[in-house]
Formats: C-alpha cells, sequence, structure tokens
C-alpha cells in the first residue's frame, strides 16, 4: 500500500528523503515516514506419514484449483505461531513439525507469503466455515489439483521444497 495521506491525522503526505530509501511519504503534522507497506501472510503445506497432502478448495478462490492452507498473520504473532494456528484452524489439525520453506512475494495482492512444510498424523479433517472440501491426497496426484505454475504462486516452489524434504528422510 502506498500512502497518500497520513493515517494518524489525515493530513496530505508530503515526501521526504529518508536515507537510502529516497524519497517517502512524510507527515509534517505528525513528523513521521509512511513507507509502503504490504500484508504478511502464511501458507503451509501439510503432509501425513504417508506422504499424502491435505489439499484444500476455497470456491471464493477458485472452484476448480486446490491449494495449502493459508491465512493473515495477527499483530503480535510470529510466522510459525500463525502457521500453526490457521492449520488448526482451517482443518482441525496439529502440526507436529515445521519447517520454513522462504518467502513467496504474491504481487496480485501485495502480500509477503511465508512458506511452510509442516507434518502431522493422518487425521480426519474438522473444517473451518471458509474452507469448501479437503483431502488427503498422494503427493504424486498433488500438481494436478494445483494452481498452474506462475509468478507469484507459492504452490509448485513449496512442492519441490516438500519433494527434497522426503528425498533426505
Amino acid at each position: 500500500m502506498h500512502y497518500i495521506y497520513c493515517p494518524v491525522c489525515g493530513t496530505k503526505l508530503g515526501e521526504k528523503v529518508a536515507g537510502d530509501d529516497g524519497n517517502v511519504p512524510y507527515c509534517e503534522n505528525c513528523e513521521k515516514y509512511w513507507f509502503d507497506s504490504f500484508e504478511s501472510c502464511v501458507i503451509i503445506l501439510i503432509a501425513n506419514e504417508y506422504n499424502e497432502l491435505a489439499m484444500l478448495r476455497q470456491n471464493y478462490m477458485s472452484p476448480k484449483y486446490w491449494t495449502y492452507v493459508s491465512g493473515f498473520m495477527k499483530p503480535g504473532e510470529t510466522a510459525e505461531e500463525t502457521a500453526q494456528r490457521e492449520v488448526y484452524e482451517e482443518l482441525g489439525l496439529k502440526v507436529d513439525r515445521l519447517f520454513y520453506g522462504g518467502t513467496y512475494w504474491f504481487s496480485e495482492h501485495e502480500q509477503l507469503m511465508h512458506g511452510f512444510i509442516g507434518f502431522t498424523k493422518k487425521a480426519a479433517f474438522t473444517l473451518s466455515k471458509e474452507v469448501d472440501d479437503a483431502r488427503w491426497v498422494p503427493y504424486t496426484e498433488a500438481p494436478d489439483m494445483m494452481f498452474p505454475e506462475k509468478e507469484g504462486n507459492s504452490q509448485q516452489p513449496m512442492y519441490r521444497k516438500y519433494l527434497e524434504i522426503i528425498k533426505r528422510s
């Protein structure tokens, strides 16, 4: 998000040099810089002991493609805490092991996605209202269900990281 007005006092922002960042929106009234900001989210590939992946369908995103657990970070949460919370909220599962899978810029929505690969025991799902369907899928079948690979799509790169992890195991 690029700030035009000060979120505190409503004054139209000017620009002021902020070191190496160059001109940055600045509020003369509050004496505060307003650097461009973006949302931070998590996306979690969940696997069980049978190398099945939890694939979710959320019709508001796409009735055709399946995805991983994802959600927005809350103020005060770490990315790891958000990942654990989102898996429990959306699927009713506790994550046993969690590995960081990197960050991915999703320009379409100006979001920084913190990717994780989580492992849990196979169990029935308890779906949240925002998940229309979920199923355990053999990892070899999952790519056919995913969004196509393109810039900003973190599913495919995370899947490749998962393959690296299970090869080492």
